[in-house]
């Protein structure tokens, strides 16, 4: 006969319970992807903008109520508040959520993230699958638009800093490869407002295959020649800025941009929180000190809303507009938006009227733990603008001192490259990175389509894997009824390439053609190619290495070693020690890498 015992009983329903209600509440991040990718993109973002946040003391931030509002509303004139009138407002936002329940202790990260015993991360990245191999006899045409941005190396700069491999899909490969400069010719008048270039070399991963590099280089405009620029900072100030990389570094790095003002040039500064606010309007460049004591009075406290201060900058920087000239919203956040009713929709429809307009859009990565990589990119990609990192005192400087014409100065804008590969010559083609810039075939014509900008003296690099016709390193099977007389003409082509730009203050693009000729013998190539071509391999290598033929992190770092060439900041030859870096992490033993020493 078998006695129950009551008690025991219940504990063990109770503890059944808990343990269910835990691994409902700690899914795993994989699991949490995969039921989001089944809902509708507004549908993932309202559910995020649900979710409480926790304030720095430990308190739980209240729900907002009223679920089904939009958040963007035509912004008042703004009132002028000094900036620590500003602060006083968001601590007092801040105490409200005081005596709240706490939450509970967040869930363990996944080992490859955050740690066994570390909180889970919020951190958020587009999805990213590489680009396939493709035959150029059956689709012999590439279509994408260019890319400036540098965001993704910085921030897996911070990953193996860390000690930590970045994400998979926080690797975008082209913005690896334009982190860094390359001495492509300069254009001799913004008439032509850049060069293209292109060369041909055999892979440094597999002698079988080719490797086609094509480079833009935009015509250079000394800073001091620079038209009147219109700038308006908008700074998150919320509660998540309160770590030393976040707002303290913010302050920092646009203090650089201060230093470096004309006269000419004016700086306001909207911050937002849980309300929007101006703390200081159109100032003149020479007041620098008023300028620099108001970003030094900025407080972090609150929770976001950047979709009322993004309104309100964009408002701002109407009324300062300058005909001819500079006219741009820096936003510098950790891109935390996920707390008051903003629809990304209306964010992203109302960057692309202001960039119709003629006011551009830049973002300003900063911090971990919740950076929404995913919505800075794509704001900055909407708003005729560029996407940084910055992790660090240096990065700030490399984009906002050295760069800093660059980053401004548009010089064409909605350039677009379309590639046609002559498949005489060419089996099989793989564009490395520019996933998220791919365009269908008719977009390079229509000048309604939107591309990437250039700015003064940027450059920008793609490279192409090709593999010739009759090569043993063919990745595709043959097709059964592929068509034997394949065109013969032009076999001395490798491919034809048409490049389509507008300039800033046109509407209609402007088409460059020229075509890709087949050298009489194909080498290692250039320095600044093969030194791209470690970049790239580097990129490839963080996200699994699927395409790099076993070529392992030993020889990406020799391959990166032997070709730093002119490196005034040490900004090659830090990769060298980043790759070393990830070699570590992956498992490699230090002395494999010892000759990138």
């Amino acid at each position: 006969m078998i006695t129950i015992r009551p008690l025991p009983l219940v504990l063990a329903i109770a503890g059944a319970l808990a343990l269910g209600a835990c691994a409902r509440n700690s899914a795993t991040p994989e699991v949490g992807a995969a039921q989001r990718k089944e809902q509708p993109e507004r549908t993932r973002i309202a559910e995020e903008a649900d979710a409480s946040k926790v304030s720095t003391s430990g308190a739980a931030m209240p729900k907002r109520e009223a679920q089904n509002q939009l958040a963007l509303k035509p912004t008042s004139q703004p009132a002028v508040a000094p900036a620590p009138m500003v602060a006083d407002a968001i601590s007092a936002q801040q105490s409200v959520a005081t005596g709240m329940i706490a939450p509970a202790s967040p869930p363990a990260g996944p080992p490859n993230r955050a740690g066994i015993d570390q909180p889970t991360d919020t951190e958020r990245y587009a999805d990213l699958a590489p680009n396939p191999v493709i035959a150029a006899a059956e689709t012999p045409v590439s279509t994408f638009s260019i890319d400036v941005d540098t965001g993704a190396y910085s921030n897996a700069r911070r990953f193996l800093d860390q000690g930590q491999l970045p994400p998979s899909d926080a690797v975008r490969i082209e913005e690896f490869i334009n982190y860094f400069d390359y001495q492509y010719p300069t254009p001799d008048s913004v008439d032509q407002p850049f060069t293209v270039s292109t060369e041909l070399a055999k892979a440094p991963w597999n002698a079988d295959r080719w490797l086609l590099q094509v480079g833009l280089k935009g015509y250079e405009v000394p800073f001091a020649q620079l038209p009147a620029s219109n700038l308006v900072f908008l700074l998150d100030v919320s509660g998540s800025m309160m770590e030393p990389n976040k707002l303290p570094l913010v302050k920092t790095a646009l203090g650089m941009v201060v230093e470096q003002m004309r006269p000419q040039d004016t700086i306001a500064i909207v911050v937002y929180a849980g309300a929007a606010g101006l703390v200081l309007p159109a100032t003149k460049g020479s007041d620098k000190a008023t300028i620099l004591a108001s970003l030094a009075a900025l407080e972090a406290g609150g929770s976001t809303n950047g979709g009322e201060g993004i309104q309100l900058a964009y408002q701002v920087a109407r009324e300062q507009f300058v005909d001819g000239g500079v006219n741009r919203v820096i936003l510098a956040t950790d891109g935390d938006f996920n707390v008051g009713l903003v629809d990304q929709q209306d964010l992203e429809d109302l960057v692309t009227r202001e960039r119709k307009s003629g006011i551009a859009l830049t973002t300003l990565g900063f911090g971990q733990g919740n950076y929404n990589d995913e919505v800075a990119e794509r704001l900055a990609d909407l708003g005729n603008g560029n996407h940084a990192y910055i992790d660090s005192e240096r990065e700030a400087r490399k984009v906002l001192v050295k760069e800093l014409g660059a980053n401004l100065l548009t010089i064409a804008k909605d350039v677009k490259i379309q590639i046609e590969f002559n498949p005489a010559v060419v089996a099989e083609y793989r564009l490395i990175g520019y996933e998220n810039r791919m365009l269908a075939r008719e977009d390079f014509n229509n000048d309604a389509v939107d591309a990437g900008e250039i700015g003064a003296g940027h450059t920008v690099t793609a490279l192409y894997e090709l593999t010739p016709v009759g090569s043993q390193a063919t990745r595709l099977p043959p097709l059964r009824y592929a068509a034997n007389d394949q065109a013969k003409a032009a076999g001395n082509e490798i491919a034809f390439l048409k490049l389509r730009y507008k300039k800033p203050d046109q509407d209609q693009s402007r088409l460059i053609e020229q075509a890709v000729a087949r050298p009489r013998e194909i080498g290692a190539g250039s320095a600044q190619l093969q030194f791209a071509a470690a970049v790239a391999a580097f990129g490839e290598a963080l996200r699994g290495g699927k395409y790099l033929d076993g070529y392992d992190y030993a020889a990406i770092a020799a391959l990166a070693q032997a070709h730093l060439g002119r490196d005034p900041y040490g900004m090659n030859a830090e990769l060298v020690e980043l790759i070393g870096k990830a070699a570590a992490i992956n498992g490699e033993a230090p002395a494999q890498i010892a000759v990138a020493k």
